[in-house]
Order: structure tokens, then C-alpha cells, then sequence
């Protein structure tokens, strides 16, 4: 989760394919007269443009899926979870088309690509037993006669606006359980690496889903303050950085729209001494390091005691060494950042480092790329001895540096993680069940992991973080996914007896 970085002008090829809109089941040009460059992050090329949506294309899908909703609503959860059966099966066997897409437009190794598919698929496979969780409840003669049950109904129109960092998950954590629940789309994605949000319209239709209930309107700030503002979007799902998704949920509730915002994080992992340092080392270089860093569950703060700082940060090093980056396509370990921008910000905390008193241990500057020259590299960073003061430990730095903060036991680590303002993810890594379950209880983070250094929960439970990590009341997926894309209604229901021609309630009567 993080803020949008501004790539510089890019030279378009020319003859670059433009993609357009999804919109009423097929790809449209729309009416926006802006594009803007899609990169192959491993070569440093463009490979294609992408329309940006105007508001007048926001509108035009808004309404096209306002007028679906009124015919999909109705159709039976049988037939939408049949559908979603559908889509889990075409996606599942076309999985490794998607990773490719995922590689060459966000530059993550196919390994990382196929693992976030993976992830996603949860949600799809979730979606397909709604009906269980669809049902309402039913109270039986609460008054003579009188009965009370509440029905789970739609929304209506609902937008998801999703990042650049994961296309195809992210999206997936809520457009499954808001088509099986009865709404319609409208989702945002990152102008990034957009085509794997057609693709998966694409497969959508195929599985059977009507034209109109799922559309994609590409674009940036214009596409996304149109959702926020339309008065026909009964909901907005965002995935970004904190201080985007404090913009959202306020614009949206301000327009009575129902909004989950999951922002940013700076997830820390304590390290007690009775933990087993190779685990520790092998899960740090993988929550670290993993799709470049680019991950909002992503440890980048590991609080080592002390006692065993000296050896963690040997063990790291040494894992580090056999790590390879390079393109995606290759087999590495470690792909590029997502832009030149982006890269050249996170680069610049090295120097940050080095002026605040911290070790470089390893500096991802001085790697030996397996890719193209022009490929938006850095290699994985291990920053020992970080101040908590230096903007190295305090901003979401969201790429492959792996900070190293010391402290001298349990009471330390827990105080600085009440400290920072985000609390997504964190984990602790020791031997002692009392302290990791007095870990457990006391930390004020949402996700915590024992011995797990990303503890993103399954699709039957709900993903998202406590204080500035989440705005709004409903997290992702999960039992909060499904009660977001509902709303209840209570009835209160009276059938007179035909057997004495109705009930006397005892009133006067004109005769």
C-alpha cells in the first residue's frame, strides 16, 4: 500500500497498443483523451499506453452497472454462485497467463505472480459458498402470531479502487463476494499495470457473468474523485497508502457512501533470544525482500535483542548473498520496482541511512542485476543499527531495504511498536508460549504472527489493520467482506388465521 510515484514523461512507442475501458462487456475507448505509458519494469521500456477515464466515463460505467444491478439483484444465489464456480475454474487453469501479465507490468518474479494468484483464488472459492452466509435469521412467535426475520440484501453499484503492488489479489479480495452477494462493479485499478483487470472482465463473461455487472474504468485522480462523488456508488473498497486512504474515506462518507480504506503499514518483528535464528533469518529475507518489498505485510523492522543481534544480522547477510536479482522471467529471487521514480525514492534512504548514523550492511546499489540495463533496479538492502529517529525507521519505505533496530528485551520491542501510527501486520519470534501469547493479547496491531513473519489470514477470515492502517469499520474478505456488500433489513410479519376469519385484537370496531 503506497502513494502514487510520478514516472517521468515517457517515450511512447510508436504503434503502442492503447487499452481502453471495460465497460457493458467489452473494451471501449470512452471518452477521456488522455493515456498513459504502461512499463515492462525489467526492461525500462513502455510497452503499451492505457486510457484515463474522465468523469464522463466513470458515469457512463456507473450507470450501465446501475441498470444491471436491477436484473442481476434478482438472480438466484444459486445461479450467481454457479457463475462464480465458473470463474474459479477458468481462472485456476489460466493462472499462469495472468502471472505473466503480472510480471511484465509490475515486474514481480512469476513465483511471487502465481503466489498472489493463489491468494486471490481463496477469495473466488470463499464467494462460492455465500449462500451460507447470505442467510438471515428467524425469530418464531415473538408475539401472538407476529414473527421477525432479517433478510441480507445488495448494495447496489459498488467501486473498488485497488494498487499498483498486487493487480490482480487485491481486486479479487472484493469483487467475488460483491457479484455472489448481488451488486454490480465499477473498479479503479492502478494505471500501473492495468491489463490484468481486463483480463480477469474478460474471463468474467466467459464464466457466464452479465454484461454490465462488472466494468473497469481505468485512469487516475479524475477516475477515482468521479467514484468517490457519484451519488449512484453505494460503496468504495480502496488499497493504497495512509494518507490516500484517509482522502478516500473521508470524500466518500462525505457523500454517504459506505467505505473500508486499508492504508499503509511499518510492520515490525520482534526477535526474543530463545528464538531459532535460522527460522528467523530465513523469514526475514522472505517478508523482506519478497515481490521487491512492494507488499504492505512486508517486515521491514526487525527489532533483534540484543544478546543475538550480531549473529541475526550474520545469518541475513549470508542468505542475502545467494539471492538474485533480476527479470522475473528468469527464475530469480528478486525482480525491479515498479518504476524509475519509485526506485530512485527508495534508493535515497540508503543515503538517508548513512547520515543518521546507521551500518549499511548490504547495499542493493551495488548489486548485479540478471536484466536488461535500463530495468528499474535495486538490489535487496540490510540496514543495521537504525535510529528510531531517521526517517529510514519512520516512513513506509515500500521497497527492499530491511532495517535492523536493537533492543534490549520483550518491554523495548513492545513500546516502540506502540509507538508507530500503523498497525497492519507484526510478528514475534520465540520458543516461550507465554510470551508470545502475552505478545498476542497486548500488541495493537491487526494481524499479528507467531513464528509466521506475514500473517495475512485466509479467505474465511478478514484481512486489515487497526489504527492508521484502516478507515473505516469493515476489513477485506472474510466475514467482514460479506457483511460490507449487504445491508440487513428486519421484517416483522403478521398472517392472520383464516381458521376464526382473523385475530381480534381487542380494538373498537366500526361496524
Amino acid at each position: 500500500m503506497t502513494e502514487t510515484t510520478m514516472t517521468p514523461q515517457a517515450q511512447v512507442p510508436t504503434g503502442a497498443t492503447v487499452m481502453g475501458h471495460w465497460i457493458d462487456g467489452h473494451e471501449v475507448a470512452g471518452e477521456g483523451s488522455r493515456t498513459g505509458p504502461v512499463y515492462d519494469p525489467a526492461l525500462g521500456v513502455v510497452q503499451k499506453e492505457v486510457r484515463y477515464g474522465s468523469a464522463s466515463d466513470v458515469d457512463t460505467a456507473v450507470q450501465v452497472a446501475r441498470t444491471a444491478f436491477a436484473s442481476w439483484s434478482e438472480v438466484s444465489v444459486a445461479k450467481r454462485q454457479g457463475i462464480m464456480f465458473a470463474f474459479r475454474e477458468l481462472l485456476n487453469a489460466r493462472r499462469g497467463e495472468l502471472a505473466e501479465i503480472l510480471t511484465a507490468e509490475h515486474g514481480k518474479v512469476l513465483s511471487d505472480a502465481g503466489g498472489e494468484i493463489a491468494r486471490g483464488l481463496e477469495v473466488v472459492e470463499f464467494a462460492c459458498g455465500l449462500g451460507h452466509l447470505l442467510k438471515g435469521e428467524f425469530s418464531d412467535n415473538v408475539s401472538t402470531g407476529v414473527d421477525v426475520y432479517s433478510l441480507k440484501q445488495p448494495l447496489g453499484v459498488v467501486g473498488i479502487i485497488s494498487p499498483f503492488n498486487f493487480p490482480a489479489m487485491v481486486p479479487l479480495w472484493f469483487f467475488p463476494l460483491a457479484i455472489a452477494a448481488g451488486n454490480t462493479v465499477v473498479l479503479k485499478p492502478s494505471e500501473k499495470d492495468p491489463t490484468a483487470a481486463n483480463w480477469m472482465a474478460a474471463l468474467l463473461k466467459e464464466a457466464g457473468l452479465p454484461d454490465g455487472v462488472f466494468n473497469v474504468v481505468h485512469g487516475d485522480k479524475e477516475a477515482v474523485d468521479a467514484l468517490l462523488t457519484h451519488e449512484h456508488v453505494a460503496s468504495i473498497s480502496f488499497v493504497g497508502s495512509t494518507p490516500i486512504a484517509r482522502y478516500v474515506y473521508e470524500t466518500a462518507t462525505a457523500h454517504g457512501k459506505r467505505v473500508q480504506a486499508l492504508g499503509g503499514a511499518k510492520n515490525h518483528m520482534l526477535v526474543l533470544p530463545d528464538a531459532d535464528l535460522d527460522l528467523v533469518a530465513d523469514s526475514a529475507v522472505n517478508a523482506g525482500f519478497g515481490s521487491a518489498g512492494e507488499r504492505c505485510m512486508a517486515i521491514s523492522v526487525v527489532m533483534a535483542v540484543d544478546s543475538i543481534a550480531d549473529e541475526l544480522v550474520g545469518k541475513i547477510t549470508e542468505r542475502m548473498s545467494r539471492l538474485t536479482t533480476g527479470d522475473g522471467r528468469r527464475g530469480c529471487d528478486m525482480g525491479p520496482l515498479i518504476t524509475s521514480a519509485h526506485r530512485d525514492k527508495v534508493s535515497g534512504y540508503l543515503d538517508v541511512a548513512a547520515a543518521d548514523g546507521a551500518t549499511v550492511v548490504v547495499d542493493g546499489r551495488e548489486a548485479t542485476f540478471d536484466g536488461a540495463s535500463d530495468g528499474f533496479w535495486l538490489g535487496p538492502t540490510l540496514i543495521d543499527k537504525v535510529p528510531t529517529s531517521s526517517t529510514v525507521y519512520t516512513d513506509e519505505i515500500f521497497g527492499p531495504v530491511l532495517s535492523v533496530v536493537r533492543v534490549e528485551g520483550y518491554e523495548e520491542g513492545m513500546e516502540l511498536i506502540e509507538r508507530v501510527p500503523y498497525g497492519n501486520g507484526t510478528a514475534i519470534f520465540t520458543n516461550d508460549g507465554g510470551a508470545a501469547r502475552r505478545f498476542q493479547r497486548e500488541v495493537q496491531v491487526g494481524m499479528v504472527g507467531v513464528n509466521v513473519p506475514i500473517p495475512v489470514p485466509v479467505a474465511y477470515h478478514s484481512f486489515g489493520g487497526w489504527k492508521a492502517s484502516l478507515f473505516g469499520d469493515a476489513k477485506a474478505y472474510g466475514p467482514h467482506g460479506v457483511e460490507f456488500f449487504t445491508r440487513e433489513k428486519a421484517v416483522t410479519s403478521r398472517w392472520l388465521d383464516p381458521s376464526h376469519g382473523g385475530l381480534n385484537l381487542g380494538f373498537p370496531q366500526h361496524d
